[in-house]
């Protein structure tokens, strides 16, 4: 058994839960979420509290996603209610970001602006002209989306150019020495 999926997720206020069939759906303030997780895991609703259940001698393959789907259901209810957000750092000379409408314009370092259109659910924030910040309240496209960003100019290791998450930290090549 999945320590993590014996786990009980607590619901906030505001927020519903249904499950019907195998459709777990979500509803909160931020919006609705629904994914499908099969009807061999189990799940109780008990008041504001979400258990999910692994039968006792199921397959090895259903003993493995017990613990996924729990995190993925957690993962909903923090999404309707709190949201996901994930931000970016543009380093570069001249490098800078902008958002227009629903569209990521960015000037990294290329003869044209790229255009990043943003999935439905997902806004994009410029704080700083070197800052970009990908919101929503679905975990995996908000961390995808962020993605796509990130792969639009990878960081290279000499200068630190580049497009890099902020919590990340770039490990640094040595240059060229000069002559003895």
């Amino acid at each position: 058994m999945s320590r993590i999926g014996k786990k009980p997720i607590t619901l906030p206020a505001g927020v519903t839960f249904n499950y019907d069939n195998g459709v777990v759906t979500v509803k909160g303030s931020k919006g609705t979420l629904t994914r499908n997780i099969g009807n061999e895991i189990g799940v109780e609703i008990d008041g504001a509290t979400v258990t999910m259940t692994c039968p006792d001698g199921a397959k090895s393959d259903v003993q493995a996603k017990h613990g996924l789907y729990r995190a993925l259901v957690a993962n909903m209810v923090k999404g309707v209610s709190e949201g996901f957000t994930r931000n970016l750092i543009i380093n570069g000379v001249g490098y800078k970001a902008a958002v227009q409408g629903n569209k990521l314009v960015l000037n990294i370092g290329y003869s044209h602006p790229i255009e990043v259109v943003a999935p439905e659910g997902i806004s994009f924030a410029c704080p700083t002209q070197t800052e970009i910040t990908v919101s929503g309240i679905d975990k995996e496209l908000v961390g995808q989306t962020a993605a796509n960003i990130k792969a639009k100019r990878p960081v290279e290791p000499y200068h630190a150019y580049g497009v890099r998450y902020k919590e990340e930290t770039v490990i640094m090549k040595e240059g060229k020495k000069a002559g003895k």
